[in-house]
């Protein structure tokens, strides 16, 4: 994965240590860590280590918590949207649903989980990820095998409820515990790689519904109830891993079970400055520290983070609808249960390429808000095809426009490692993170209520709607672009503008925090 750096080094020899505000005596103490930080005593601005000592470091950081996160994100997404696979084998009919009734369930689910995404995050940031993630993935695999009782639509709704209760904070609760691991410029393509599990659900998934859902008759039961058993004792056995795969902190990896811990002391001291030296601001709480009313209220009135809020509102629902019906349009163009699940997965294989292409590029270049939109424009043209093509169009043209669409280079992990680096502190960074997600899950709840029963099978009145909002994405990726460029003109005017001696003087004294902070500059 150290493949994937913005420059390649060419002797391994050379120091690896990048410049940072701890080379100069006169700034370096009013960046120092609060002594609360769990890796203090790691800490040490004198540090220096080559790339021959870094790279294997971040390799072996990768196989320990990337992979990790990689497999409990497939464990998460593998319940999140098996829904889809049910679909398949007559799960609505066999339970007396209607598509509104589906729609409703998804309405249940998305409102829950953003509902639990805030106080999820604010739970995990006092107890630790590593406590807090295996106990929600443990309560919601039972949750998610007990759907094999099903029998009813009060039955559906409230296991969607409590799955969207139980799931909220996952996702916010990993990039908090990514972050602590890894620098700014790495933490987006390692968020790739959490992001391409979700692909490669979307490819595994089918492969195995169509297995399951053979069972169909056994012991009487629908095959559907197989597939969410069976897959829900898998999560739980990923959950149990999770209790002794996950460490709180790079300095507190040992444990009665793993008593040698996975790195020795120079590694730690490696791990903890290049952090550090990355972005001081992870050293100002502790890694079980809670976060209190004022700084939550602080955190959410940060009005420089809202335009990425608002992007995670909007850049998923033009793709939203066409792939959350992507089986049932599939098996409306006259291809059976087997076919269906089969051809969706080539959009997911080449949107995996794609999405690590944008992720890795967004760094290269130092470009977010471009990048956004690029996807943007990707996507226009084929929801336009969408909405204008007759019905008289083969299945197959069809699929391949759908197709087409559907393997778009995928912003989402870039946009949640642009909300944390501009967030620039451990308190804002753990509340935003929940924030963005909750409107991504806002954005959830819209996709599914854009394809109605009214409007099938070919969904004209809904694509029509999501071309419209497609475009508006454009604009906002724009201005997005131009907010951030007028902000860090504003701060470079005020920074700038002052003496070396009023530059010390303002570090002393100030009480801004965060991106607040006039020697800060946001990523655009």
């Amino acid at each position: 994965m150290t493949l994937f750096r913005r420059k390649q080094q060419v002797n391994l020899d050379e120091i690896a240590t990048q410049p940072s505000v701890f080379d100069d005596p006169e700034t370096a103490k009013y960046f120092l860590p609060t002594e609360k930080y769990e890796n203090l005593h790691r800490f040490d601005p004198k540090a220096r280590w080559t790339w021959a000592e870094e790279l294997p470091l971040i390799n072996k950081i990768d196989w320990k918590i990337t992979l990790w996160a990689c497999i409990a994100f497939f464990a998460l997404d593998l319940d999140r949207g098996n829904l889809t696979q049910a679909n398949t084998d007559n799960f609505l009919e066999d339970l007396g649903l209607s598509t509104n009734d589906y729609n409703l369930g998804n309405t249940v689910f998305k409102l829950t989980f953003l509902c639990a995404e805030l106080p999820s995050q604010l739970v995990s940031k006092k107890l630790g990820p590593d406590r807090w993630i295996p106990t929600i993935m443990c309560l919601w695999s039972i949750v998610a095998a007990s759907q094999f009782w099903l029998n009813s639509k009060e039955t559906f709704l409230a296991c969607r409820a409590l799955l969207g209760l139980l799931q909220g904070g996952f996702i916010p609760d990993i990039v908090l515990y990514l972050s602590y691991f890894f620098k700014g410029t790495e933490l987006p393509f390692r968020l790739a790689l959490f992001w391409t599990t979700l692909k490669i659900v979307d490819i595994v998934a089918p492969i195995i519904a169509f297995g399951v859902l053979r069972l169909r008759g056994h012991r009487g039961q629908e095959g559907w109830r197989w597939l969410f058993l069976i897959e829900g004792v898998f999560t739980l056995s990923v959950g149990i891993w999770s209790w002794f795969m996950m460490a709180p902190s790079p300095t507190q990896t040992k444990s009665w079970y793993r008593p040698k811990g996975w790195f020795n002391e120079r590694e730690e001291t490696i791990m903890v400055n290049r952090i550090l030296r990355d972005d001081p601001s992870k050293g100002d709480m502790h890694n079980r520290q809670a976060v209190d009313f004022k700084r939550l209220w602080k955190s959410i009135c940060d009005y420089d983070i809202w335009p990425i809020y608002i992007l995670g509102l909007t850049f998923g629902i033009p793709v939203g609808p066409p792939d959350q019906y992507l089986t049932l349009t599939l098996r409306n163009l006259g291809f059976d249960t087997f076919n269906s699940n089969l051809l969706s997965i080539p959009a997911q294989a080449i949107g995996i390429v794609t999405m690590l292409i944008l992720t890795y590029l967004s760094e290269a270049w130092n470009q977010k808000a471009l990048m956004g939109l690029f996807s943007q424009v990707w996507i226009l043209p084929n929801i336009i095809a969408l909405a204008v093509l007759p019905s008289s169009t083969s299945p197959w043209a069809k699929y391949v426009v759908v197709t087409v669409l559907l393997s778009y280079p995928y912003p989402h992990a870039m946009q949640v490692a642009w909300c944390s680096r501009n967030s620039n502190t451990v308190r804002a960074r753990t509340v935003s993170a929940a924030i963005y997600n909750m409107f991504v899950q806002v954005s959830g709840i819209v996709i599914s209520n854009i394809y109605r029963t009214d409007d099938m099978p070919e969904y004209r009145r809904g694509n029509r709607q999501l071309v419209a909002i497609c475009a508006a994405n454009i604009v906002i990726y724009i201005l997005a672009k131009f907010y951030y460029i007028w902000r860090n003109k504003q701060r470079d005017r005020e920074w700038n503008g002052m003496t070396r001696e009023q530059q010390i003087h303002y570090l002393e004294t100030t009480t801004d925090q965060g991106s607040k902070r006039k020697d800060f500059r946001f990523a655009h």
